[in-house]
Formats: structure tokens, sequence, C-alpha cells
């Protein structure tokens, strides 16, 4: 394999395919469609018969948890191919623990290894030391890669620009990375505060901006659980923290910190010793009643 003839014995070599990308919109050359097209043309010049293709879209091959990937390992342990073709070591695994110990398996499976574009032949002992010489460099590729990314984070977050492309509600991404402040989020991230302070309750909260006469792009799928992430948001008092970095950003405050500091007092009211615990409001449960009874009464006429 891998240029070299395959030392397999049977009459038909039996091979499957298995590719892998690594986001939604890889790059032809490394798509899916072009990886299995040319696994299959090599399969063609080897006179190999492709039985099975496995394909994995969008998963990280820096540990073996992919669908298809299980489904393969299962089929390979139960001897229903040869010889496993993919079109980059770095597709089937960037981890060497896994790449090696997988190897190791595939060996006593009964399994071969082949590479479309690196001379990759797992069946002899030189291939086995080049096998591992390429898995080194695609796991010193994979932590290069991390540690440039995190680098890249560092240096963002000390010049105090965003870390990715999507801003906290009250917030919009400038040109430079930075936050700037939007206008009319910023007018509802205030009035989500002032609101809770006065309700004392998050689902009090959803129910009120779901209910707004005047309702906008902004009012929607709204829960306890986003309006508690919000009021939760150091940033909404223009503390800025991301990864170690910590500062005051003064541009970045949309609320007061007697504010901020009022609504968390509330927020954890019960939790600092108190058995009490929070009631829903009359109105509140007055329409949490109706609309299960309203469920209900529907399930009742779908059975009859």
């Amino acid at each position: 394999m891998g240029g070299s003839e395959a030392p397999l014995l049977s009459e038909t070599i039996r091979a499957a395919i298995y590719a892998r990308t690594s986001s939604p919109s890889q790059r032809f050359g490394h798509s899916i469609s072009e990886q299995v097209r040319q696994c299959v043309q090599r399969c063609q010049m080897q006179g190999w018969e492709v039985q099975h293709v496995f394909r994995d879209e969008a998963k990280s091959g820096k540990d073996t948890d992919r669908p298809m990937f299980q489904q393969m390992l299962n089929r390979a342990k139960q001897g229903v191919f040869d010889v496993l073709l993919f079109w980059k070591l770095d597709r089937f695994s960037r981890s060497i623990h896994h790449a090696v110990r997988l190897e190791k398996q595939f060996r006593e499976w009964g399994v071969a290894l082949h590479s479309v574009t690196e001379q990759l032949d797992t069946t002899t002992p030189a291939g086995q030391f080049n096998f591992r010489n390429i898995a080194n460099a695609a796991e010193f590729e994979r932590e290069m890669i991390s540690q440039r990314t995190k680098m890249g984070h560092a240096a963002r977050a000390t010049e105090g620009k965003w870390p990715n492309g999507i801003p906290p509600l009250g917030y919009e991404i400038s040109s430079g990375g930075r936050l700037s402040i939007d206008a009319e989020e910023a007018e509802l991230v205030r009035e989500i505060f002032q609101k809770y302070i006065k309700l004392r309750s998050m689902p009090g909260v959803v129910d009120y901006l779901l209910s707004k006469e005047n309702s906008n792009s902004l009012i929607r799928n709204w829960t306890p659980n986003t309006v508690s992430i919000l009021l939760r948001n150091n940033l909404y008092t223009g503390r800025y923290s991301v990864g170690e970095v910590e500062k005051q950003v003064p541009e970045y405050r949309i609320v007061s910190d007697s504010i901020f500091k009022k609504a968390t007092r509330i927020r954890t009211r019960f939790t600092k010793g108190s058995s009490k615990q929070g009631t829903m409001n009359r109105e509140r449960k007055q329409r949490h009643i109706k609309r299960l009874t309203n469920q209900y009464k529907e399930w009742l006429n779908s059975t009859e």
C-alpha cells in the first residue's frame, strides 16, 4: 500500500473508506465528497473492492467520539473489510495517543490502514515506523493550532476586544473588534433589570417580555434561564472579563453598579441560608393553570 504491493493474500481485497470534515464549510480538496472520490480512485488502481463508506461531517478528529467512526470500528471488529482507506491520517485521527492505539487494534483485527496522500503501509515494520512519524506530526500540528488560537484570544482580550462574533445583548462589534453599545438593545437590558427589581421574579420578567403589545425582534425566545444569564453578566457594569484578563472598561457600561447589586441581592436572596422559597404571583399562577387546563382539554379532544 502507499505505492507498494499490498501484502494481503485473499483474492478479493475488501475495502472500506472513512472520510471526515471538521467544519460544515470545508473547501474543495478537503470536502467529504472529494476525499471519497480520491479513495475510490485509489481502490480502483489497487484492484480493491469498495464495500463500505463511512462519513463524519463537521466532527473533530481529536478523539474517536464520532458516530460513523464508531460504526466503522464495529464493522472492522466484525472482519467485514480488509483495508481501511482515508484521504489523510488527520482525517482518521489527530491524536497520536488514539492513532497509535487504534493502529494496534486494527492490526489485531487483521485490518490494514492506507492513506491516499501519504506513504502509509501498516502491514510492514517500516510502514508502522512511518505511521508513528506521521501521527506525531499530526499531533504536533494540532497542538500548535490550539496554542496559536489561545494566544490570539489572549491578545484580543488584552486589547479589550470581544473573543468571538456573538456579542451579548446590548452590544455590537465594531470594525476593530471592540464592543460598542447598541442603543435599542441597551434600553431593553436596562428595562429587564428594572422589571426584575420590581417583580422579583425571572418567570415574571419573561411573562412581561412575551406579553408586550409592541413586540419587536428583540422580544423573542425568552426563558427564566436567559433572563438569569443576563442578570449575572458583569459586563453591563463595564467589567470586562475574558480569559485571564479582567479590567474596567467605562464605555461598556449599560447599567449602574447600584442597579446591578440590587438585582443580584434579589436573585441570591434564597441562597444565603434562608429556607424561604419564592412564590408564584397570583396573576401568573392563574395563567399557568389556564394553560395547563387548555392543554389537557386539547389532549382529551384528540383521544376521542
